[in-house]
């Protein structure tokens, strides 16, 4: 799969001295989900900027579409549609007026029946002809949307865009990105919530003091810096870890009735099977045995783990 957007040794230095963004690296798949994470502060919403040409580049280049956003700028531009945190709408006007005046400011004409299709995917066609000012939080999200879409971009960037919205709607937003997808559009989402990159990306990209730490196919990075917790039950209650296991990193609970063993999946061996054997030797009964597998959350966690959060 060809890269739709390529960022190449992107830098970006505000004036005080503040470097936002270092050497940043990133091909964006065509037809790909790539979610980016990161902690308030690590430079997502920046990185989007300088994609999109609203802020100016230090150093370093991108390209859309193979057009330099800043020798092509307008063909590159064209390609991209944006989804912005904050909800900025005129009350006044329609929902048809206003996806209509977005696809003009693109220098396009006509296009009923696109935006049509866009609106009735959205669920937005039958709030056509009403005042943004009467639409729910929800339904000014799906119009931001579909103003983003109105010119026909290939590529649609989401920063934040279940912000501060409740988790039902989280979800049937969830279900519109899968869906947009399905049309052929790339789509890159910010978010701070883990739970919305594991149901929806095909790749993970984790960001923190404006350098991208890793991207990864999301089954994969499971795989990779995954962790499980093999929970050991024991029969009687143990008052201190057992001698000449220091191989592995075992920890007692409170009360003295299980261990815990952490394991990384994508290592050579587990050593679960000496773990227990070492355990049987030494005179331990063991009730129950069960594992834990670690979630996004956790793997996100280590990788910017002491690291600033604004």
């Amino acid at each position: 799969m060809s890269a739709i957007v390529s960022v190449k040794n992107l830098s970006k230095r505000y004036e005080g001295g503040v470097h936002a963004l270092k050497d940043v690296d990133l091909d964006i798949k065509d037809g790909e989900i790539l979610a980016l994470l990161g902690p308030n502060g690590a430079g997502k919403t920046t990185l989007i900027s300088c994609i999109c040409g609203m802020a100016s580049i230090t150093s370093g280049s991108v390209s859309v579409g193979g057009h330099d956003n800043v020798r092509a700028y307008r063909k590159a531009r064209a390609m991209i549609g944006l989804v912005p945190q904050e909800i900025n709408l005129q009350p006044f006007e329609t929902v048809m007026n206003t996806v209509r005046f977005t696809r003009g400011l693109f220098g396009k004409r006509g296009g009923a029946d696109h935006i049509e299709r866009v609106l009735r995917s959205l669920s937005l066609w039958d709030k056509r002809e009403a005042q943004i000012r009467e639409l729910s939080g929800g339904m000014k999200r799906r119009v931001l949307i579909a103003k983003a879409l109105s010119h026909e971009p290939k590529v649609l960037f989401l920063d934040e865009p279940t912000a501060g919205v409740d988790v039902s709607l989280r979800k049937e937003m969830w279900n519109t990105v899968a869906d947009l997808r399905e049309q052929g559009v790339t789509i890159i989402l910010t978010t701070h919530y883990i739970e919305e990159a594991e149901a929806m990306a095909d790749r993970i990209g984790i960001i923190s003091e404006g350098e991208i730490k890793l991207v990864r196919d999301k089954q994969a990075l499971m795989h990779e810096l995954g962790r499980k917790r093999l929970v050991i039950e024991l029969s009687e209650l143990a008052s201190e870890l057992p001698q000449g296991l220091d191989e592995f990193p075992l920890e007692l609970g409170a009360e003295g009735r299980d261990l815990t063993y952490t394991y990384v999946t994508g290592g050579d061996g587990t050593g679960i099977t000496r773990l227990l054997n070492g355990l049987r030797e030494r005179g331990y009964k063991v009730r129950d045995v069960r594992t834990e597998q670690s979630s996004l959350e956790d793997i996100f966690v280590d990788l910017t783990a002491g690291e600033g959060r604004a």
